[in-house]
């Protein structure tokens, strides 16, 4: 299946807090999306990797995804690596995405630094055509996606672009809310944590509403590029 978008996370849960609102967007418009989660979250202090498969299989239907697959890579210690950039490079090559999101370039959680450098070198590998790969037995065709821009974690970055989700805010946090046993739950007795306190989601919200207003929305999510983008349109501009 070719995807319009592929979201690479780190983590499941990942892609639903930095990037779920755009998601959400982009399937109501006809678009097919799907995530792909490097690991299992095995090292989270709440919950099992067993759990974390079953939550993001709730997220996955709240969301709609088309596909959502897991590399099994290790939580903690994957590297930038050749061994990894080529597990990136199969997934890219197999749904041909004309774009691709994935984690911060750096952030509170050094996973997420070094998945967005793993995403970010794997994509221009992937366009090569003498980088070669097989999926299924059958050699696959060098592709690139046009476009890759990274989703905005724990740590405030300065955005290079805005998307509206306001209409999308509630099924958003839905999707986040499937991972009972790491976001806060009054019924869960498991050992606190920096995302289970009840004061996270919260920030998680001020973010979003603060990126909204700065385009006149009330939701919106941010994201960042290492190229300059352009538009059409000056008109397209919120």
């Amino acid at each position: 299946m070719k995807l319009d978008i592929l979201v690479f996370a780190v983590h499941p849960d990942d892609a639903e807090l930095g990037c779920s609102g755009t998601i959400l967007k982009h399937i109501a418009a006809g678009k097919k999306v799907g995530i792909v989660d490097l690991t299992r979250g095995e090292l989270g202090t709440r919950g099992t990797a067993e759990t974390r498969d079953q939550e993001s299989a709730a997220s996955t239907a709240i969301l709609g995804l088309h596909i959502r697959e897991n590399l099994g890579m290790r939580d903690g210690f994957f590297k930038n690596d050749e061994e990894h950039q080529l597990k990136i490079i199969r997934m890219i090559r197999k749904y041909a995405p004309e774009i691709v999101l994935s984690n911060a370039l750096h952030d509170r959680h050094p996973d997420h630094g070094r998945a967005g450098e793993l995403v970010y070198d794997a994509l221009f590998l992937s366009g090569l055509a003498k980088v070669k790969t097989q999926l299924d037995g059958k050699e696959q065709q060098a592709f690139r996606p046009r476009l890759l821009l990274q989703y905005i974690q724990d740590r405030y970055i300065q955005p290079d672009i805005l998307v509206d989700v306001t209409e999308f805010w509630e099924k958003k946090l839905e999707s986040i809310h499937a991972f009972k046993t790491q976001f806060f739950n009054p019924d869960n007795d498991d050992q606190q944590t920096y995302i289970s306190s009840p004061d996270f989601l919260k920030i998680i919200e001020a973010r979003s509403r603060e990126l909204g207003k700065s385009i006149g929305a009330v939701h919106a999510e941010g994201f960042t590029s290492k190229k300059l983008l352009g538009v059409n349109d000056l008109f397209e501009l919120k």
